[in-house]
């Protein structure tokens, strides 16, 4: 006899293991600062360091959904929970840039496991509204992670504890997710999606290419502010990572009550005004500072709220011929076009602080400039998804009318 599925305990897993993966970013952002001044490194150093986190996810997430349906999500998650132990323990005692960026890549790749053996064993064990509401809620806690890592960490620096200590913090979330899934039985993939022939062939499909494109830049409108979020706005009159626990707690919100406005608007409508206050949000920080970088994060966080998961959600409902392996190139398009631009970030960090040098501006304020410079520059993202998205928005408009 079987074992039955306990589906609700696999997604309390799944969440803590996206919990997991939150709290390598937010920490990983809040300690970036300290990395730099305790190892001499300087932007582009950190950018390729960011690189190897994003880049281990869409490796491994990508890998995982060609295989999901031969080895199924156990045994992804089983690497998953390695990959983490080993990068968060090698990271912990790394005393040099090369070390990290190996380390940063285990965390990565697991990272990428999660999502490549999660979302799908989701679909796989909810069906209909449930399955896009247990979605959301699932995306929920990425965000809703960030929120506690931020603040966890600003708690810690300001404590004067050291960036190994905080990184040690990462494996609780790692521990629980794994005594939660210990002896569950897995669901098995749904018929639909076992021919993975048939699922490359579907994503040739012209509409899954758009939204791939789609993907990579709505995946760096968010990631890019986010991950940078310290060195942008250090010298900028807020604190960083409270802005940081802003974005994120008001993205968790939103989230977790996606259902009502998706209903309401279509998964498209909501794409379509997430890039116009995208647009609004980066614009305001680029231009606002002191207490005003609050209300600037509200509308930025308003923007980016709804982009991972409707375009996740997208695929799932519009192109389910695509299976696990739509799903996991879509997140892994998302999590490479991240990768690529964090060296470009470091650069533009480091290139427009030597501009506003050169135009008499000295420490603080050459470091907001530089800052300011970068967020204008990281406008362009969320601009053109609005021109993508209206044009989509139109296009499924005449289709059924």
């Amino acid at each position: 006899m079987s074992q039955p599925i306990n589906a609700n305990r696999l997604f309390y897993a799944s969440c803590f293991a996206l919990i997991t993966t939150a709290f390598s970013f937010s920490i990983r952002a809040g300690i970036l600062t300290q990395l730099g001044t305790q190892l001499n490194l300087d932007p582009v150093q950190l950018g390729y360091i960011n690189q190897m986190w994003f880049l281990g996810f869409p490796l491994s997430m990508i890998i995982g959904g060609i295989f999901y349906q031969q080895i199924g999500p156990k045994l992804i998650m089983q690497v998953a929970l390695v990959a983490h132990l080993v990068g968060i323990l090698t990271t912990i005692y790394a005393s040099s840039y090369n070390v990290l960026l190996v380390s940063t890549l285990l965390i990565g790749i697991g990272n990428g496991c999660t999502e490549a053996a999660c979302n799908p064993m989701i679909a796989d064990s909810y069906s209909g509204n449930e399955f896009h509401s247990k979605l959301n809620k699932f995306h929920m806690w990425f965000p809703g992670g960030i929120v506690l890592g931020s603040l966890i960490s600003k708690f810690m620096t300001d404590a004067n504890m050291s960036w190994q200590a905080q990184i040690w913090v990462i494996l609780i979330p790692t521990i629980i997710y794994a005594i939660l899934f210990y002896g569950q039985a897995f669901p098995k993939a749904k018929a639909a999606e076992s021919n993975i022939l048939a699922n490359f062939k579907a994503i040739l499909n012209p509409l899954y290419l758009f939204m791939a494109c789609c993907m990579a830049l709505t995946a760096i409108s968010e990631f890019g502010p986010q991950q940078w979020v310290g060195p942008i706005l250090a010298k900028a009159g807020a604190s960083p990572m409270l802005i940081l626990a802003l974005v994120t707690g008001l993205m968790a919100v939103g989230r977790y009550f996606a259902g009502p406005l998706v209903e309401k608007l279509n998964t498209v409508g909501v794409l379509l005004g997430s890039a116009i206050f995208g647009v609004i949000g980066i614009y305001m920080l680029s231009t606002m500072s002191g207490n005003m970088l609050y209300v600037a994060a509200v509308f930025y966080a308003l923007g980016i709220c709804y982009f991972w998961p409707n375009m996740l959600g997208f695929v799932g409902s519009k192109l389910p011929e695509t299976g696990a392996l739509g799903l996991s190139i879509m997140g892994g398009i998302g999590m490479f076009s991240s990768s690529m631009f964090q060296p470009v970030i470091g650069g533009w960090i480091k290139n427009n602080k030597t501009v506003a040098e050169a135009q008499g501006l000295m420490g603080d304020a050459a470091d907001l400039a530089a800052g300011q410079m970068t967020l204008s520059n990281m406008l362009l993202f969320p601009a053109i998804l609005i021109v993508a998205f209206a044009g989509l928005y139109f296009f499924s408009k005449k289709k059924t009318a």
